[in-house]
Order: structure tokens, then sequence, then C-alpha cells
């Protein structure tokens, strides 16, 4: 056959045409899903200087920085890409019609407000603790006043029996319960495992999961969950100060089952490898995702151990492996009930003393008084407020909102199967903490 110019540019414009029709549509969520790359690339920069920055990752090395950073952290750069992103996704949430997609693109927009506050931040540009909670959990803490922590203790000076400071009555009754340091390993993992047997009675967990456990020392937190992809976790507990027997159960579940291991699990499993949402590869600390983890890591103790349980249970199998004495141990935990009123203390000790209201020296004393610590326990709580700041109110009042949220909308704890259902979607989906107070 012959080919004319007329046949090569009848040839040439019917290939355009195929190439065209074989082309990638670009969709919604084609378009969101490109955000969302851009997203974990810009956290994963900051981290590059920011080292709290990336709590987890376990996406593709291909979004990782490579020979980028600068001597200086580049603030007004990073500033820049965040508000451009900020602005894609407020177009996107415009002009799609999809709800699903529309809850996760804003969903990112809440985690971007939180970069933006949290460079500011590693800049040194401080701003109001209750501004800076806000900024990077989408939340304000309540705040309380010194006399309701002083009606809190008048309290237990009534209920805590004996002679002495309300300090040496309560560390009587508790001190009884510190474990062991040659049990610590043993009783620890005992805990966890009854943890996620209770917790498996609930939640499907994939075949593959599994953690490694390590006691160290010389931490500002007393344990911590370093997520690491395919269902595998490093749980560390830091044995810096005593371990009460309570806290065993505490910790253990916090980090493992159906606390922070867990969570992530479910995460990678229904977001990532099942929907492929590149976003939730990469975990940043200083989120709004915080207080929905920690929340839950805190509510979901008394989800595994409702009632009187988690008592029961380190009478009859805690405190003997221990080779301890269970005399006084229901006593022992009815002083903790007494003392939880206590626990908004240390909010207000870190809004005061990073707003400049409080100086070290009497923070430590607000600690020593109002949460009823020794002082190197005091210094110890105090140096976590140094290094994590207003993280601190994800833990009880994150717990505050999850439990409200769970128990306003049938979760409870006479409806236990309602309670697990919405435990285990709080684990498993993009949730907002604004979301929990609109549904209180």
């Amino acid at each position: 056959m012959i080919f004319s110019m007329k046949n090569v540019g009848q040839i040439l414009f019917l290939l355009l045409l195929v190439g065209c029709t074989l082309s990638v549509k670009e969709t919604p969520q084609n378009t969101l899903d490109q955000i969302a790359t851009e997203y974990v690339k810009l956290a994963l920069a900051i981290g590059e200087y920011d080292e709290a920055f990336i709590d987890a990752y376990y996406g593709p090395d291909s979004l990782k920085p490579v020979n980028q950073k600068q001597e200086v952290f580049p603030k007004d750069s990073f500033l820049l890409t965040t508000k451009n992103l900020q602005k894609k996704i407020k177009s996107f949430t415009e002009t799609t019609e999809n709800d699903t997609l529309a809850h996760r693109a804003n969903f990112l927009l809440a985690q971007l407000n939180a970069f933006e506050m949290r460079i500011k931040i590693f800049s040194e540009d401080y701003p109001t603790f209750d501004e800076e909670t806000q900024g990077l959990f989408g939340v304000t803490a309540p705040t309380f006043t010194k006399e309701h922590f002083d009606q809190v203790l008048r309290n237990l000076d009534q209920a805590l029996t004996g002679n002495g400071t309300i300090k040496e009555r309560y560390d009587n009754i508790v001190d009884k319960f510190i474990i062991p340091a040659e049990k610590v390993d043993t009783v620890l993992k005992t805990a966890i495992s009854e943890s996620k047997r209770r917790t498996l009675e609930h939640i499907f967990l994939p075949e593959n999961e599994h953690f490694t456990f390590e006691l160290v020392k010389d931490k500002p937190w007393s344990g911590y969950n370093w997520y690491k992809g395919n269902y595998t976790s490093l749980i560390q507990v830091n044995t810096d100060l005593p371990i009460y027997i309570s806290r065993a159960i505490d910790v253990g579940s916090h980090e493992s089952y159906p606390g922070h291991h867990v969570f992530n699990m479910l995460l990678e499993k229904n977001l990532f490898n099942e929907k492929g949402w590149i976003e939730t590869s990469m975990y940043p600390l200083y989120s709004p995702q915080s207080l929905i983890a920690e929340g839950s890591a805190n509510f979901g103790i008394e989800m595994i151990f409702p009632g009187e349980e988690k008592a029961q249970f380190c009478k009859e199998v805690l405190l003997p492996l221990a080779g301890m004495d269970t005399t006084g141990i229901s006593n022992y935990f009815n002083v903790l009930k007494l003392k939880s009123d206590l626990s908004y203390a240390g909010n207000e000790v870190g809004r005061r003393f990073l707003n400049g209201a409080l100086t070290e020296d009497e923070a430590i004393e607000w600690l020593q008084k109002y949460t009823l610590r020794d002082e190197e326990s005091a210094e110890k709580s105090l140096s976590f407020t140094k290094n994590y700041r207003s993280y601190i109110i994800n833990y009880n009042y994150g717990k505050d909102l999850v439990q409200n949220y769970i128990e306003s909308n049938g979760g409870t704890p006479d409806n236990p199967e309602k309670r697990w259902e919405l435990f285990t979607w709080l684990l498993s989906n993009q949730v907002l903490p604004t979301g929990l107070i609109e549904k209180e």
C-alpha cells in the first residue's frame, strides 16, 4: 500500500484520538489522591527537621525527601506549601458532590491546619495554650479553677482514713501496690496478653499482627507505641518511676489492645490497604488524629475491663504473679477513682506554665499538691509538658469526648454490643474531634 501525505495525516489523527481515549480520565478521586500524596510529602519534609512530627510512616520510600534538608528550618516555605494545599482542598470540597470524598478532604484540611500551627511552634512562634490546642487538635479543653481542685482535695481528705497529710495517707494506701522491679516485665506482658484476649472477643484483627515489647529508661513518657506498618508495633514502657499494679493494665492496654496497636492496625487495614488512601500511611503526632488516638486508647481500658473487672483481674492474677499481698486492693481502686477527679489538674498546670503564669518551681508545686505526685514524679510530668506541650489534653479530654460520643449514641455500659460497634468504628475511620463534640 502506498501512503500519501493525506494518508499519514489521517493515521496520525487516529493515533492521537486513540491515545486520548486510552489516557487516564481525571476524576475527583484521582484529584484527592494527588492532594493526599502532596500532603504526605509535605509532612515527611517537615519531619526532617521536627523529629517529633511524624509518629509513624509505612508508605512508599519514593515519597520521602531526598537530600533536601537545609541548614535553617524553612518556615515560610513550609507555610506557603501548607496554604496552597489548604486552598486546593477548599476548592475541591466546593465542587465535589461525593460525601465520602468530601469527608476525606475535610479530614486532610483539619490535619493541614495542625501542620500550620506546628510549623509556627517549631519556629518558636508560641501561641497561648488554648490557641495551640485549637490549632493542633481542633478543640479547646475545659478550664478549671484552683478552687475546683481545692474542693476535690477536701473530698479526698474526708475519704482517706488515718493520720497525716492527704499525700501521706494516699501514699500509705497506694504504695503497697508498687510492682517489684524484677516482676515488672512478667506482669506487664501478662496484662497485655489478657487485654489482647478480651479485645479479640469484639474486634477482628489481622492474623499476622504482632508487637515487640521493651522496658526502657530515661524517657519523658511512661509508655510509647512505635507503629511500624504491616500490623507490627514496638511497644516500650518506661521504668524510671515505680509502676503500680493498676498501671500495668493501663499502660499495657493503652499501648496495645485495644489501644494504639489496634488503632493503627485498623486504619492501615481498612483505609490504606483496602482503599488505598495514602495519607493513612503517615501519622502526624501533632494533629486532630492524636486526640482520637489517645482518647480511644484511654477509654479502651474501660472497654475491656468494665466495672470491677480491672480490680478483680489484679487481685486474682497480677498480684499473685508479682508475689504481692492482695489485702486492701478494693480500697486502693476506690481511692484511685476519687483521685481521678484531679485528672484535669495536669492540663491546668500545662496551660498556666506554657502561658507564663507559673514558673517551673511553681508548676512542680502545683503538680505535687493537685496530682498527689512526689517531687521526682512531678518533675517527670513537667518534663513531658515541656516536650509535648498542649498534647497533654488528648489523654483526659480526648477520653471524655470519646466516652461521651459512644454513650450518647447508645453505647452505654448496659449495651455492650452497641458500645463495641461504636468504639470499633472510631478506630477504623478518619474521625475528627469536632465530629465527636457535635454528636454529644
